[in-house]
């Protein structure tokens, strides 16, 4: 399993989360220009100026009342209310540590969520951050600027949870109290939580995490991004093996040389995923898949093409 780094050096992470920025900033350049601006658009229209009509204006916009007293034609000029919040959710839980290539789910959130601030501050909209565990222990209200950006980087990479569990319910609802403007959503997280399989069936204690994320998606444009990795999908046939829960610690021993054992292990993966993208459709949310060790770029840049196709 591969353990990410954590560098106490301060020029160390500097250099670390400039690399990380080169590396997005690139994808941003190349693969994502316009892309982001033309799916999230602006709160609505603002007027900006008038000035004469010119042949091919679109006569629909000629301020009449201008035009009688000036003698000549003339026309309003809108221009789209750009500014909007980008706020990134990202869980910091245990399992997130897990890789079984050459990048955890937590680098693969920390890259995509470079992409998207990148993006986001280019078109000068407003970024801020939400780092959760099974309690939110770190928001960064939303600002401008590259300098912002890069302390969202860093705290993505290098912040220590002082938890290791998982409550979906009590990142929204925190998201839900802090933010009362509506704002663009990126929640990235595994969705390993108990809360995922009890949604459906009235288990939970208090408000259930379904209606949570309904009264969620209802509020601000939200983003699901399911991050995962091949390995959870199914159990290599490797013999007897000790497993740690990332979450709880608990350990215990599977035999993979069982054939029954390795298929309930995929199928009940399998089903979770299936269970947790149906919740998503019945709420209508809108769902990316990302996974440790693919060119998550395609996944995304695919994502902003059929949501725009949508519009």
């Amino acid at each position: 399993m591969h353990r990410q780094s954590n560098p106490t050096d301060t020029r160390e992470i500097l250099r670390h989360v400039q690399q990380v920025e080169i590396r997005t900033r690139r994808h941003v350049n190349d693969a994502l220009v316009g892309a982001y601006h033309s799916v999230f658009k602006g709160r609505g229209i603002d007027f900006s100026e008038v000035r004469e009509y010119l042949p091919g204006d679109d006569v629909r916009a000629i301020d009449w009342n201008l035009t009688a007293r000036a003698g000549r034609p003339y026309l309003k000029i809108f221009q789209e209310e750009r500014e909007l919040t980008l706020i990134l959710a990202v869980d910091l839980s245990r399992s997130g540590q897990f890789g079984s290539d050459n990048q955890s789910k937590r680098e693969l959130a920390a890259e995509l969520a470079s992409v998207l601030a990148l993006s986001a501050i280019r078109n000068n909209d407003k970024v801020g951050l939400l780092l959760f565990t099974d309690s939110a222990e770190r928001f960064i209200p939303p600002r401008k600027g590259r300098r912002h950006v890069l302390r969202v980087i860093r705290e993505i990479l290098f912040f220590r949870p002082q938890r290791r569990g998982t409550s979906l319910r009590e990142a929204l609802e925190f998201l839900n109290r802090v933010q009362k403007r509506r704002a663009i959503v990126f929640f990235l997280s595994d969705f390993l939580s108990p809360e995922v399989e009890e949604s459906g069936s009235g288990q939970t204690v208090g408000r259930p995490f379904r209606n949570v994320l309904a009264l969620t998606a209802r509020h601000h444009d939200f983003i699901a991004v399911d991050l995962h990795d091949p390995r959870e999908a199914e159990l290599p046939d490797v013999g007897l093996i000790a497993l740690e829960d990332a979450e709880s610690g608990a350990y215990f021993e599977i035999d993979t040389r069982n054939p029954e054992v390795r298929e309930n292990y995929r199928r009940q993966n399998r089903d979770r995923r299936a269970r947790l993208h149906r919740l998503f459709r019945q709420i209508g949310i809108d769902r990316l898949s990302v996974v440790t060790g693919e060119p998550y770029i395609t996944a995304l840049r695919l994502f902003f093409v059929q949501r725009e196709r949508r519009r």
